[in-house]
């Protein structure tokens, strides 16, 4: 069997061993009370480590950061190069030209940083920028150069490892100009989104020739290189995040920009900055959680769990009616509450009673356990942008006890399906994720405006077992975000699942009132019947999230990388290299 190019440029990795995503979604495995991993009453097992652990949405990935703890990096370092490799490997979601949110742990400081790099407006954004002749959001404009926020991730993955890595940056650029360089095999999930892709993907000459060479969707198995990727990644090595932000990189950003309409300035670039900061802090059933602040979606994410924790569903059961109906209900008040009072930073900040126990007490007052609530019976408030499912977030623990949760994003898959021309790299579409409600409507959190951040569902965290980290996850998924995380906590704390069956079990989604409730593949019909007989709209619908967790028990590492999206990996490293 022929070795696969990526292992080819790394060696084979004898420090690591890649386990398998989790497999479809089980229903039944009685939780387990023993210390032992591998519970014959289990259908899902974890990966182990003792030394390290990586886990993403994609296998070449993680065995990138799995080859950086192997060698002496730290967890930032692991993350930083993952980070980067997922720009190469997955560039669906993985990015340069996208923005994030990063939680760090930091073991000999027993401390937890928030550090938010997301996508900013330009300073020459209006209210009208992106609406069409009917006073919406415009299709064609969001794809294309005008629809583009300031990138983050390069100064977010630079300043984190600049605070608090420790290996030599260039050590963690250099695989993924390696992949770039050399080519990374096609998998069959990047052809099939490329064809359903193609009209939006062939309309940029520089996004057409990268994806569409020819004519054609790249091939299943075929070597995909990408040498301006490769360019960007190097100036990225050699001048750190100066390079992006004042200099090569920029000049080349810039330049599309101004041929392809869009609104992104040199200063604009040199004006970005990260926001290091507290993170916002909430517990669960005892455990503490590390959120991400604003604009992140950590605020709603703590309210939701508020709200659950208010019933026992460890006695109604895993996956029961009554548990699912729990989770739906305090659902829609989250999204009430959301759609009133997210905002973008730094004009606007969640009010922190949102996060209050009591506040959670009154509000789950409203859930009724016979009938769901009617829209007439919830506030919506105003409708604000969200995010696609097309995000990605990586989870990294390394032997010392450091650890970093981070998800990022382009926004839409692909972003914004544009590439300056001699960059490489997609651009965002995170302008799009403004409140676009037409001409004439009174300004609100998240409105259009020069230099704002723009609201997001992404929820990464920390949770803790006393001081100490438990568990390290987080999921793309768009406004999918909220319900997903709570189910896995629930799964794990409520109901004693390994965080392999934590994972794997099938998962249900309630936005707003008016909006159906949504059950993934692997509920039994009977289960949507049940629902609907309490006055749920049901519907069946495709996977929500892609978990990427690591959970932390006495001295080992249990991982479970999640396979509602293909080729993902969590990866243990078995030594370290000397």
């Amino acid at each position: 069997m022929a070795v696969p190019v990526w292992k080819q440029a790394f060696g084979w990795l004898a420090a690591v061993a890649m386990a398998a995503a989790v497999p479809a979604a089980a229903q039944t495995a009685p939780p387990s009370t023993s210390d032992y991993i591998v519970e014959y009453a289990s259908i899902h097992h974890p990966v182990v480590s003792r030394n390290g652990m990586v886990a993403s949405q994609n296998d070449v990935a993680s065995a990138v950061g799995a080859a950086i703890l192997a060698k002496g990096g730290n967890a930032v370092d692991a993350a930083v190069a993952t980070g980067l490799a997922l720009a190469v490997t997955l560039p669906r979601a993985g990015n340069l030209g996208g923005g994030g949110f990063m939680l760090v742990y930091l073991a000999k400081e027993r401390r937890t940083v928030a550090i938010e790099y997301y996508g900013e407006a330009p300073a020459a954004l209006r209210s009208d920028t992106l609406l069409g002749a009917n006073g919406k959001l415009d299709s064609a404009k969001r794809y294309s150069f005008l629809g583009v926020g300031v990138p983050g991730t390069p100064m977010g993955l630079y300043e984190a490892h600049r605070r608090y890595g420790r290996l030599p940056w260039k050590a963690l650029v250099e695989p993924a100009i390696r992949l770039a360089e050399r080519g990374v095999d096609v998998t069959d999930d990047l052809h099939e989104l490329i064809e359903k892709q193609r009209a939006q993907l062939s309309r940029d000459p520089a996004v057409a020739r990268t994806f569409l060479p020819g004519g054609a969707s790249l091939r299943p198995e075929a070597l995909f290189k990408q040498p301006d990727l490769a360019w960007s990644l190097r100036q990225l090595r050699d001048r750190g995040a100066t390079a992006f932000y004042h200099g090569a990189v920029a000049k080349r950003l810039v330049a599309g920009m101004q041929a392809g309409g869009g609104l992104i300035t040199l200063d604009d670039l040199a004006r970005y900055r990260i926001r290091e900061a507290e993170p916002l802090w909430g517990s669960y059933r005892g455990h503490r959680i590390a959120f991400m602040p604003e604009p992140s979606g950590g605020v709603f994410l703590a309210e939701l769990l508020n709200l659950i924790e208010r019933f026992d569903l460890k006695a109604m059961g895993q996956n029961s009616v009554a548990s699912l109906h729990v989770i739906a209900e305090a659902s829609k008040l989250v999204f009430a509450d959301r759609a009133r009072f997210a905002g973008g930073y730094p004009d606007y900040a969640p009010p922190l009673g949102l996060v209050d126990k009591g506040y959670a007490a009154d509000r789950a007052r409203l859930i009724r356990m016979d009938r769901a609530l009617t829209p007439t019976e919830v506030t919506s408030g105003n409708p604000i942008g969200e995010e696609s499912r097309d995000t990605t977030h990586f989870s990294v623990v390394d032997s010392e006890g450091n650890a970093v949760s981070n998800t990022f994003t382009l926004g839409s898959d692909f972003g914004a399906r544009v590439i300056a021309p001699g960059t490489g790299f997609l651009l965002n579409d995170a302008l799009a994720n403004f409140a676009w409600s037409g001409r004439g409507a009174v300004p609100g959190p998240n409105a259009p405006a020069p230099r704002r951040r723009v609201v997001s569902t992404i929820s990464p965290v920390i949770v803790f077992d006393g001081d100490r980290p438990w568990l390290i996850s987080g999921t793309p998924g768009g406004t999918r975000i909220f319900s997903a995380m709570a189910q896995l906590l629930s799964n794990l704390i409520d109901h004693g699942l390994n965080i392999a069956e934590a994972t794997a079990r099938p998962r249900i989604f309630q936005g707003t009132a008016d909006t159906p409730m949504e059950f993934e593949p692997g509920f039994p019909r009977d289960m949507l019947e049940l629902a609907a007989k309490r006055g749920h709209d049901v519907k069946p619908a495709a996977t929500m999230g892609s978990t990427q967790s690591i959970l932390i028990e006495k001295d080992r590492l249990l991982g479970a990388a999640d396979s509602r999206r293909p080729d993902a990996a969590a990866l243990a490293v078995k030594r370290r290299q000397r």
